[in-house]
């Protein structure tokens, strides 16, 4: 089981027929999560030898960016390929009804937007398992907003609309239209909390420089200029893997200079919420999951 991530234009899908994620949900309700993890362990080699594509683009970032040594940098990609099934079966897990802890860093920094009557912008990317966090944490006050990607299969998007709902959680698909761009104003214009994800493209194409890993890398304006446009806050949200049924939720404030003008708050901002993402990264590693040369854009 895997969730295909090919470039930095957004797009996804869990592999598998419905019938088979419909048979995993199934199994993880009489199967303990130790055992659908060993059964994964097992599996990643072969998905390594196949999925060249993604282990060139692991092994480069593991050599190159964490100047790891050759043995290392496979070993880590093994276990980047490993967590990542173990986060694609922890969202089958959580449609079964498994529970999950949680422990937060910046919480005050996400109640304290929740308490005001504007809404603000809550920014992910393809790092850890920011869905999960979605299922099992209810806002208290504002509702939530959320980008998804629309070519999900059936069994995901149905699984996610019936727990989203009962949080007070709403979907927006993108779609090729662009009108879910109207649909993200309209919530913002509402108070909503706004998530969508700040290291893929969901609309224009226009993107900002960054220093990232010690080379530029490019990240799309989207979400940035939404915040400077709509005079919002943005937080960056990152939900990572900590154990068997543990994540580590750190909530970051992205920031910019107020007094600048849009153009110069924009790029303040994606150079915040990169640097952000590289001190994740770092303490993560092999919880990055861009398959892709994300430099080489």
């Amino acid at each position: 089981m895997k969730e295909t991530l090919q470039h930095n234009e957004w797009s996804g899908k869990t592999d598998g027929q419905p019938w088979m994620q419909r048979s995993l949900i199934a199994m993880f309700r009489v199967l303990p999560l130790w055992l659908l993890y060993g059964v994964m362990a097992v599996v990643v080699p072969f998905y390594m030898i196949f999925n060249r594509k993604g282990f060139r683009s692991m092994y480069s970032f593991f050599r190159q960016r964490l100047g790891f040594g050759a043995w290392k940098a496979f070993w880590h990609v093994y276990a980047n390929h490993f967590r990542f099934g173990q986060i694609i079966l922890d969202r089958f897990g959580v449609y079964a009804g498994k529970k999950y802890k949680f422990r937060i860093d910046g919480q005050e920094l996400f109640n304290e937007l929740e308490a005001k009557p504007e809404g603000f912008l809550q920014l992910s990317s393809h790092v850890g398992n920011y869905e999960i966090a979605g299922y099992s944490l209810v806002p208290k006050q504002k509702r939530f907003s959320i980008l998804v990607y629309a070519g999900e299969t059936e069994t995901v998007m149905q699984n996610r609309q019936r727990i989203l709902s009962q949080h007070n959680m709403q979907m927006i698909p993108v779609s090729q239209d662009l009108s879910h761009l109207f649909a993200l104003n309209a919530a913002i214009d509402r108070g909503d909390i706004v998530s969508m994800p700040a290291d893929r493209i969901f609309g224009s194409q226009k993107s900002a420089e960054c220093e990232f890993f010690g080379q530029t890398a490019k990240f799309p304006l989207g979400a940035f200029a939404m915040a400077t446009q709509k005079n919002v806050a943005a937080l960056a949200v990152f939900v990572m893997k900590d154990g068997m049924k543990k994540y580590h939720i750190i909530v970051r404030k992205i920031t910019a200079d107020s007094a600048a003008n849009h153009r110069v708050q924009m790029s303040q901002m994606a150079q915040s919420f990169a640097s952000n993402l590289e001190d994740v990264v770092r303490q993560y590693p092999t919880q990055w999951f861009n398959y892709f040369d994300f430099w080489k854009q």
